[in-house]
């Protein structure tokens, strides 16, 4: 599917850390963490990347009793392309950014 505007600096995070994840199923929490991007941002991004058809989504249940489900979500084919075609801006990559200390 073609793209006709460019990413969000978000959205260019969110899809390094998720080509990091190589593959594997990665959770809305833990994409947040690693991109450093608040949920009201993350969520609707990635609805509209799996609607687009970059990402893939399921359900995952927990392996412990007590939890609720999970949706998790990893890159499709196109969606790795379109990463690797979008590298975030800045050289850091997302796991390793540095973080402002707070007081």
């Amino acid at each position: 599917m073609a793209r006709t505007r460019a990413l969000s600096p978000h959205a260019r995070l969110v899809l390094a850390v998720l080509l990091d994840a190589d593959g594997q199923w990665s959770h809305g929490y833990e994409l947040a963490r690693r991109a450093d991007v608040k949920s009201g941002t993350l969520y609707p991004l990635l609805i509209r990347l799996e609607a687009q058809g970059y990402l893939e989504a399921e359900w995952q249940h927990p392996a412990e009793g007590g939890r609720p489900p999970r949706h998790a979500y990893r890159l499709t084919a196109s969606g790795v392309q379109l990463a690797r075609a979008n590298p975030p801006a800045n050289t850091a990559t997302p796991t390793t950014r540095p973080r402002e200390a707070s007081i």
